[in-house]
């Protein structure tokens, strides 16, 4: 069977994207699949991406020695990224985990940042208050702070960034979602939604909690999608000196699990402080309703759940407003990516970003690409595989 290309990426977010752009930079005949954001959300029946958003936060320091290698890689070339596309979407703003004092969350991100040589700053109660005094944090909170190579990003600009610096490099960019993926005559067949089918020697899904519709792969990848509320805080402008310095912030202790960032200007010309971390899980089983879950505001019980824990730690908020919105997170059965071929020799899934591609992504679209040209992810420094799982 004649191909179109030699290699299709499926998904153009986060991690698709930056497949992509490495892809196109070591061979041709490249392209890369996926729609853009959609002017009407709630009237939008296509694909969604959970990249529509302006605050990500970003940062070496983790737990997992593995995501905090995947991160302190990626971030390693957001320069470069930002240099080369002219697109500048990294606020270096630093990054502090939060947790109760002699936890285990901050000693195995302390040995984590050591094996890295990321320098950090160990808080106790009285330093954290001192450095941080926009934060009112609960009684025996210590932190672990890192100052440099971390804070935010914006993942609407960071796909862009990706997009442009793929295309440059020969990429070809099909704005349109896939909805199946095969394997015919020895080639990876995929049709669009628009009714355009592509052929390819190599096909990697990377269509993040979408990977799990059964039309794309059968048998789907082994994945479970959350359904995700973040809450947004709208600041008054008179009120954003009080907010100077602030770090991202992600805050483990007794009845609270979330992340938040610093007053951050969204497209509609304003300030938002935003935090997410849901009380529960929301579990999403099927493309439709991943579909339907995108076009609301999340779930109210969240956004309440998050508004009364922003009012403890944040105590010098005015909002003038209160929004929330739905993002979605895709789990698999180890907690890491899965990185690795289908039952089919032609087609490759690089999927389960646990929350965490956004400061991961160009290393996870990295291995996606050595993946697709070699045949595997060689002995790269990971100590573990990123074999995928089907049901």
């Amino acid at each position: 069977m004649a191909v179109d290309f030699k290699c299709i990426v499926v998904g153009r977010g986060m991690m698709g994207a930056a497949a992509a752009r490495h892809l196109a930079r070591q061979s041709d005949g490249v392209a890369v699949i996926g729609p853009d954001e959609p002017v009407d959300r709630k009237g939008h029946d296509g694909v969604f991406a959970s990249h529509y958003d302006e605050g990500r936060i970003t940062r070496s320091i983790d737990r997992d020695p593995t995501w905090a290698l995947l991160a302190h890689r990626s971030i390693a070339r957001y320069g470069e990224i930002a240099e080369s596309s002219g697109i500048d979407f990294y606020t270096e703003a630093g990054c502090m985990i939060a947790a109760p004092e002699g936890s285990d969350y901050l000693v195995r991100t302390r040995q984590a940042a050591e094996r890295l040589g990321v320098e950090t700053a160990m808080l106790d109660p009285a330093a954290m208050a001192s450095q941080f005094p926009q934060f009112a944090f609960p009684d025996l909170t210590c932190g672990i702070f890192e100052a440099r190579g971390a804070g935010y990003i914006s993942p609407r600009k960071l796909v862009k960034a990706q997009s442009l610096l793929a295309e440059k490099a020969g990429a070809s960019i099909v704005r349109d979602f896939v909805v199946s993926i095969n394997q015919q005559g020895g080639a990876a067949v995929v049709e669009t939604a628009g009714g355009s089918q592509f052929t390819a020697e190599k096909v990697l899904l990377a269509a993040g909690g979408f990977s799990i519709s059964e039309n794309l792969l059968r048998p789907s990848v082994d994945m479970s999608v959350k359904g995700r509320t973040v809450a947004l805080f709208e600041v008054d402008e008179e009120d954003a000196s009080l907010f100077a310095g602030m770090p991202s912030l992600i805050l483990d202790a007794p009845g609270i699990d979330i992340y938040l960032l610093p007053p951050i200007r969204y497209p509609d010309g304003k300030l938002y402080l935003k935090i997410g971390g849901d009380p529960d899980d929301h579990v999403l089983r099927s493309d439709s309703e991943l579909r339907t879950w995108f076009r609301t505001e999340g779930r109210e019980v969240a956004r309440d759940h998050l508004t009364r824990i922003v009012a403890d730690l944040v105590p010098k908020l005015r909002p003038r407003s209160v929004s929330s919105a739905a993002c979605a997170v895709s789990h698999t059965p180890s907690g890491l990516p899965m990185i690795g071929y289908t039952a089919s020799p032609e087609i490759a899934v690089l999927t389960g970003c646990a929350g965490t591609s956004a400061k991961s992504s160009d290393e996870l679209g990295r291995l996606g690409a050595e993946l697709l040209l070699r045949g595997e992810i060689g002995d790269q420094g990971y100590v573990t595989d990123f074999r995928p799982y089907f049901r």
